[in-house]
């Protein structure tokens, strides 16, 4: 009697613990996992590995380098200018450049290797040198991969080079107070080409 009770109390608890226990859907499940992938917004530039590719069609597959003046060839499409565009934007250019030889073509554009978006920090950091960014990264993470600061850095006297259409200018960031906080707007995105001096 005493072994049946036992065994009535352990079935009560299990279904207890069923009850109150939370069942998530695999839609649930699928909503809360982020999803991978690359940054859609992220602009070609020279430098960049893609691979662009035809649905079906063997010949139209090829790794490309983008050339320094921003330029790439692919078969029946010709020579195009792809530095500054996304791949989704390189891909519905190519598809329409393809339509009068393959109708409805399916294209993928891959972006293989980033090298375009190099960011460069010398002076009194710890690791000085040139960092190739997977990403679009402010200043305060390009220091930090270059391993901070040195004792004698001169933390308000930090120079953002960046050559433009119209030159060279110097951006002024001032590590010691966005640090606290302040004048977070100088903690600018940082460009492919840009050198952060540290004196």
């Amino acid at each position: 009697m005493k072994k049946m009770m036992s065994f009535l109390g352990c079935c009560c608890l299990a279904g207890a613990l069923l009850v109150t226990s939370p069942v998530y859907s695999q839609s649930e499940n699928e909503t809360a996992t982020p999803q991978a992938g690359a940054d859609k917004g992220y602009k070609i530039g020279a430098g960049d590995v893609l691979e662009i590719s035809v649905w079906k069609e063997d010949t139209l597959k090829k790794e490309v380098l983008v050339r320094p003046d921003g330029g790439v060839s692919f078969p029946l499409v010709g020579d195009m200018h792809v530095a500054g565009e996304t791949a989704e934007q390189l891909q519905q250019e190519i598809t329409k450049k393809l339509d009068k030889y393959i109708p409805d073509a399916v294209v993928s554009v891959a972006l293989l290797k980033v090298k375009s978006n190099t960011i460069y920090v010398i002076g009194k950091v710890n690791k000085p040198g040139d960092y190739v960014a997977g990403s679009y990264i402010d200043v305060m993470q390009a220091l930090s991969m270059a391993g901070g600061l040195t004792p004698f850095a001169a933390e308000n006297d930090i120079k953002v080079l960046r050559r433009g259409e119209h030159g060279e200018v110097a951006l002024p960031f001032q590590y010691a107070r966005v640090k606290k906080g302040e004048h977070l707007e100088q903690n600018i995105l940082l460009k492919g080409g840009d050198v952060v001096v540290v004196p």
